[in-house]
């Protein structure tokens, strides 16, 4: 399925490196980091910032640290730091002994911070957030500069001292940076360094009271961490004047800031803040839901990891941000699935099909190719008996010119069995079909007839004795629109239809025994996945992905 039209993607950050490495920068080094924090779970968007920053370091032979950019502990969890773990090594990334907390330098931040005053690059700001934010003029018109501003060394030493011990509350004081109120970067304006935040942290508990804000402790972190390229995303363009003045100002190792565009996906949303309140409002069943686009969503959906790194690797990277097509993301699903998913029989919205010419009591076992995309494989035995199901679609009582499958006296193949003909259609006081009638040719048995004659359609089916009984939970866009954000309210373009459970369905008995996550195509429906709420009188399956391939129609265009 792979498709010869889609172009390899230009990476401009591999283009830096082999620059740097041609130049004997960083003593021929290659080392990055990943640095999440803690408050939330990852989600598609990380997946990109995960796959370069861990596939830079291999292709280099370098190496990539996992940091942990716990600096807000309000926010942050340690439920959270391990689902990130688990994320990252589910994708196949190792970072070996290379975890690391930022909440490990909060001493070097304070000791880097003492130097900052020392030098008289920092001072005590009395200013609360509100009188900041007056003083920080706008994108036309410069800063004010604090009346704090000209604090002398030791008062500041003093404050920031008595800040650490805890004896101002909470937003009365700040340490912030002497810059530049005028500079046309609003992020050089004196920016804070620390805050006093009375949270306990999910790792130092209350031994700190201020905590540094992230332009200070990210850049403070790469240094000390030796990281060469620290590759963020385009919204720290504007702050990578700041993260080099940080290292300039404490003289230390300097690493050096890359941005590129983050992920945007079509119909879906990545920021963590909105994704928890979807959480907490009960749009969703939990950051796990398979609508959602984080990565354990994504999981339980059936998203194979390999998927995910080739679609990663498929839209490259750029300097821009834009949009990409969700059904990318679908077709690098699709393509590794339909090569490796095993295929079954399963019937989702059941009609009863008795074989009056079979006999009672009686069963057949027919062979099954497994994935007729990979030989090795093998087969499989299907049961075949007088009692069936089919799919309901698949019998018109009065059909359309083109519509080619069962109708009254009309021949078809079953997939891997018999041809059959409809002989009757049995309804109920409603006039509802029940049940269809139907004999079926022994001759044609593995689903050719010896006198040579076709038949326009083939279904697939299975048998009513032997089916696994199923839910069946079919996912579609969590939001009606390809900018959730349209209208300026994501919450009023949440899908009401996302998602349709259908509690009678019937699959063939070689699903026994599978495991949560083991995903199968089902033939002529598209490809699913076991849940973990699935339980021994009844399976759970996740729609993974349908079998139409919207994305290679879009290249074709």
């Amino acid at each position: 399925m792979s498709d010869p039209e889609i172009k390899t993607p230009s990476n401009f950050i591999k283009q830096i490196i082999d620059e740097d490495l041609k130049q004997g920068k960083n003593e021929g080094r290659v080392h990055t980091r990943f640095p999440p924090e803690p408050n939330g779970y990852l989600h598609i968007g990380h997946a990109k910032s995960i796959c370069l920053n861990f596939g830079i370091a291999a292709r280099y032979n370098g190496a990539c640290n996992l940091r942990f950019d716990d600096t807000n502990p309000e926010k942050e969890e340690q439920e959270y730091v391990d689902s990130i773990k688990k994320d990252v090594r589910w994708l196949g990334f190792s970072w070996d002994e290379r975890e690391y907390f930022a909440s490990d330098y909060f001493d070097k931040f304070y000791e880097f911070a003492i130097k900052l005053i020392e030098d008289g690059k920092a001072f005590v700001c009395d200013l609360d957030a509100g009188q900041m934010r007056e003083y920080r003029g706008t994108l036309k018109e410069p800063g004010t500069e604090s009346p704090f501003k000209n604090r002398s060394v030791a008062e500041n030493l003093d404050l920031f001292t008595r800040m650490k011990n805890g004896e101002f509350p909470d937003g009365s004081k700040t340490l912030r940076a002497k810059i530049d109120m005028s500079s046309g970067n609003i992020n050089m304006r004196d920016p804070v360094i620390y805050r006093i935040q009375r949270a306990s942290h999910h790792r130092t508990g209350d031994a700190w009271c201020i905590y540094p804000m992230y332009d200070y402790a990210h850049c403070v972190s790469d240094s000390l961490e030796g990281i060469t390229h620290s590759l963020c995303t385009l919204e720290f363009e504007d702050h990578r004047p700041l993260y080099d003045w940080y290292l300039d100002q404490l003289e230390i190792y300097h690493s050096r800031q890359y941005e590129f565009a983050r992920l945007n996906l079509s119909y879906t949303m990545v920021s963590k803040r909105k994704l928890l309140l979807l959480v907490k409002e009960g749009h969703v069943s939990g950051w796990d839901d398979p609508r959602m686009p984080t990565l354990s969503g994504l999981r339980r959906r059936g998203y194979p990891p390999e998927a995910i790194i080739d679609f990663c690797e498929r839209i490259g990277l750029a300097k821009a941000d834009s949009t990409v097509d969700i059904a990318m993301l679908e077709f690098s699903v699709r393509d590794f699935l339909n090569r490796h998913a095993l295929r079954v029989m399963g019937v989702i919205n059941p009609l009863k099909v008795v074989i009056t010419n079979y006999p009672e009591n009686a069963m057949d076992e027919l062979d099954a190719i497994n994935n007729p995309e990979n030989p090795d494989a093998g087969t499989r035995k299907v049961p075949f008996s007088r009692e069936l199901y089919i799919e309901r679609d698949d019998f018109m009582e009065e059909p359309p010119k083109k519509f080619f499958r069962l109708a009254p006296g009309r021949e078809v193949r079953l997939r891997y069995a018999f041809f059959i003909t409809c002989n009757e259609a049995v309804k109920d006081e409603m006039g509802n079909i029940t049940e269809l009638r139907c004999t079926y040719d022994p001759e044609t048995r593995g689903g050719d007839a010896p006198d040579g004659r076709k038949v326009k359609a083939t279904l697939h089916w299975v048998s009513a004795q032997h089916a696994v009984k199923a839910e069946i939970r079919r996912y579609e866009h969590l939001f009606t629109k390809e900018n959730p954000e349209e209208g300026g309210d994501f919450q009023s373009n949440i899908n009401p239809d996302s998602l349709t459970v259908l509690n009678e369905c019937f699959i063939e008995p070689s699903i026994k025994g599978s495991s949560s996550g083991q995903t199968y195509q089902f033939e002529r429906l598209g490809y699913f996945c076991v849940d973990p709420d699935s339980a021994a009188e009844k399976i759970v399956f996740n729609r993974t992905v349908t079998l139409k391939d919207t994305w290679k129609k879009i290249q074709q265009k």
